[in-house]
This record gives structure tokens, sequence and C-alpha cells, in this order.
């Protein structure tokens, strides 16, 4: 009498199991990533910008936490989303160039979260491939172009349909922006006089700069009214409340000592997390963290039991849920130069407080084309960098980052917490000599782990087979 009861409560049972399980599902939370586009962390106000206004993006910092240690290992838009979808550093997926491409056979944030039952799409700049290793749904109304003058204004209708389909998966969608990145078109500059502005020190005083910096200034203030958009549509869909977003301003700006470089104003990222009810608000966090490390977070958060399998990076949702206060003791930055100008390959690694640097070919000089006025359509894409040259000749503060850009020496040290401009190179201070070399026996064993040979790497035959999915170099496997 009692085997038959329990065999004819085994249905109900069963149906019991289905719904918490649905339960369980409804609860993890969608996830929604915003992207600016070549931004530099510490222009923003959030990070001590004492030019831009961006009122929803500071708005959207005192409803999440802020990390104020976020980097990235490529200070270049494909190499950093390589490493944001994959959880891997450049050798590990195989984006260690820009214009390159990941190996196949490499899963990302598509084939995990959507393995999982989430729609996982991506609207705006996309710039990873190949499709087969990036296979996200392509979510119209954010123009696709960074580089289009003037860029396509955007559209919500897309991304709210996305966002707001009634189904149990879920969903994962990047808006990928496209501003601040060059041409500054967008927006109002004339809000940004030029004799107003204040520069950086590592940003030469020219007139025909501080105009294209308030061009730049300009795309920030635009970029944040889209950021203002797109999280006004979450709202609107109703999902606000269940979606864990990330905003984040991926490299530094087109300026030089930024984008294509390994300092900090290069590979320090802005990264502003909200998820209501599990991260708590209007906090600011040093746990060091990386992109690497954000989507074995996000399958963490999703309840993903294969969050470490094979990925470089480590979750960090403890910190999230403010259950722990710090996470790596290193992060890594490397930059391949090809084919943005001649081979000059750089490795970097930090502790968040000293940065050093190792310049694989200090005999050579650092050329950057774009940045150094080539568009390769016989037009000056940034005309900054020739006043920069000739004022030079005349104002020994201009040349000497004219000459900290393009002569570097083959070992750079900086307490990046003191000097976050990275402008007082220590490598060859005495007081300082342990933590150099620390610092650059920790450099090696990544390299080594990382399988990276150095200046092999940034050879012509390397980046022509990476283009073909033909790597020539292979990390050990894990």
């Amino acid at each position: 009498m009692r085997m038959l009861t329990i065999v004819n409560s085994l249905p109900g049972f069963f149906i019991f199991l289905v719904a918490c399980s649905l339960s369980v599902a409804a609860k993890s939370p969608n996830v929604l990533i915003i992207m600016a586009d070549d931004c530099t962390y510490n222009d923003l106000p959030l990070y001590g910008g004492e030019n831009a206004r961006t009122p929803n993006i500071n708005r959207f910092a005192t409803e999440g936490l802020v990390f104020d240690r976020a980097y990235l290992a490529e200070a270049m838009c494909q190499p950093c989303r390589s490493e944001l979808f994959t959880g891997r550093y450049p050798m590990g997926n195989g984006c260690a160039w820009n214009h390159s491409a990941s190996r196949p056979g490499i899963r990302s944030m598509a084939h995990y979260l959507g393995d999982l039952g989430y729609r996982v799409g991506i609207s705006g700049k996309v710039h990873v491939k190949p499709a087969s290793v990036y296979p996200f749904r392509k979510v119209a109304g954010f123009d696709v172009s960074c580089v289009r003058n003037p860029t396509q204004v955007h559209n919500l209708a897309g991304i709210s349909r996305f966002m707001s389909a009634d189904d149990e998966g879920g969903f994962c969608l990047v808006v990928a922006l496209v501003e601040p990145h060059v041409p500054w078109v967008m927006g109002d500059a004339s809000k940004y006089p030029a004799k107003k502005i204040k520069l950086p020190p590592n940003i030469a005083d020219t007139r025909t700069t501080r105009e294209a910096f308030g061009r730049y200034l300009a795309e920030i203030t635009y970029m944040d009214g889209q950021v203002g958009d797109v999280l006004g549509a979450l709202k609107d869909s109703g999902k606000a409340d269940n979606t864990l977003v990330l905003f984040t301003s991926e490299q530094g700006s087109q300026f030089p000592g930024c984008k294509w470089t390994n300092w900090d104003t290069g590979v320090h990222t802005a990264l502003v997390a909200r998820w209501p009810g599990v991260i708590a608000t209007g906090k600011r966090t040093a746990a060091m963290v990386q992109y690497a490390d954000v989507l074995p977070t996000l399958l963490e958060a999703v309840g993903s039991k294969v969050a470490e399998k094979g990925l470089d990076g480590t979750s960090f949702l403890a910190v999230l849920r403010g259950e722990k206060q710090s996470h790596r003791r290193y992060v890594y930055g490397v930059h391949n130069n090809l084919p943005e100008g001649p081979s000059y390959p750089v490795r970097t690694v930090s502790d968040g407080t000293f940065r050093y640097l190792r310049n694989l070919k200090p005999k050579e000089i650092y050329i950057e084309k774009h940045l150094m006025g080539w568009t390769g359509k016989g037009t000056l894409n940034n005309p900054y960098w020739a006043t920069w040259v000739r004022e030079s000749t005349n104002n020994a503060d201009t040349y000497n980052l004219v000459k900290r850009y393009m002569h570097r020496p083959a070992e750079q040290l900086y307490h990046s917490a003191e000097d976050p401009y990275e402008m007082s190179n220590l490598a060859g201070s005495a007081a300082h000599a342990g933590t150099r070399q620390r610092l650059a026996a920790e450099l090696e064993r990544w390299m080594k782990e990382q399988g990276d040979p150095g200046v092999a790497q940034d050879t012509l035959e390397a980046l022509a087979a990476a283009r073909k999915g033909k790597h020539l170099y292979f990390p050990p496997k894990k």
C-alpha cells in the first residue's frame, strides 16, 4: 500500500521538480553589456575627468558598483573584444593583432550562454571574427561602422524587441556603441570651448590638439546620451530588476599614449556593474579585474558549472555580491603593432600599484599610422600630431611627449597609483629595484604560460597566418 502511494505520487513529484527548476531559472539574470569605443577611462568624470559631461553614466554609477581597477589585455578594438567575449587572453583566443581573427574552435559568450538557453545578441559594432567563434544574433538599431561620418542615428526598436521578448531562456545583449571613436563628429563641440579644456599631462598643449580634444569630449557626451537611451529601453522592457548590466569604456582614446599602447591610459578601462537586489548601490571597489574575467563571472551568475574550464579569466561574482574585496594579484597586457605600423611588440604587467612594461624592440622608433595622421585615403585623420612635432622645436614639454611616444627604453616602471599618466619612469631607481625584479619575473612567467614568443609574434608572417585562421603560435593546453 505504501509502495502504491509513492508510485501514485511520482507524477506530482516530477511536476514539483520541474516547477522548482523553472523557478530557479527565472531567477537567473538577463545580461546587458554597454560598450563605449576608444574612451580613455579617466576622461570620464566617474574617474576624475575634469571636462566631459556624462549625467547618465554618473547616475548609473550611483545605482551599482564602480571598479576602480579594471583592465584589458590589448588596447585595440578587436583583441580586447575577443578577450571580453571568450574569457581568454589574446594568445589564448588567437586574436593578438587588430584586424585579425580568433582561432577556429574557440568558444565565446554566444556559445556558453546560448547552450544555457539564452538569446545572445549584439547591436552596433561587432569587429570580431570568425562568425563560427562569435555567433551572436545581429540586433538592428546601432551603427556597425566606427568610422562613418556622421554616425547613423540609433533606433531603439530592435533592442527593445530583443529585450522584451517573452521567453523562458532570458537574454544576453551587447550594445557596442561607436563613440567616441574617430572621426570625432557627433555631439556639440561648441559646449567644449578649446580655451577652457584642461588637457591631461600626457597630451601636448597645441591649439589643434585642444580643438580635437573638444570634439572628442562632445562625442563622449553624445555616447552618454546613448547609454541613457539604452538603459531607458531596458526599463521600459520591464526586465531591469532582473538584469545584470555592465558598462565599460573599452580602451583609451586615439591620442598618443592611450590607444595602441600598454600604458595605463591604454589598458585601464571603466567598468560599472548594476544588478538590483544583488549588487549594493553607490559603492566602489579596488578589486583588480580584467576583461577575461567577465565571461566566467557571467557564467557563474547564471548558475553554470563550466565557468572556469579552459578560460584564462576567473569569476569575480563574489566581488559583485560584496563578499570579497579583492580578486586578482596581477593584470597583464600585450601590444603587437602590426598592421597599425611597423612591428613594435610590448608586454606589461601591473599589480594595481606599479606597472612594469617591456619594450621588446627598444632600438626601433614607434609609429602608429592612424594616430600620426594617415588614413590610407590621402587625408589627415588626426592633424594634431603634426602640431606636436612642430611645437617640439621650441617647447621642451612637447618635445618630451613626442620622445616619450616614439623612443622607449627596454624597461619602464611606473608608480601608477601616484602617477596615473605614467610620466616618471622608475626602472632605473635603486629604491624600486625589488619591485622591478618581481614584476619582470611575473611577466616572464605569464608569457611562458601563454606560449608567447615575444618579438616573433609581431611579424607579417604571424599576422598573415592569423588572418587565415592558421595561427603559428599556440599556448600550452590547459
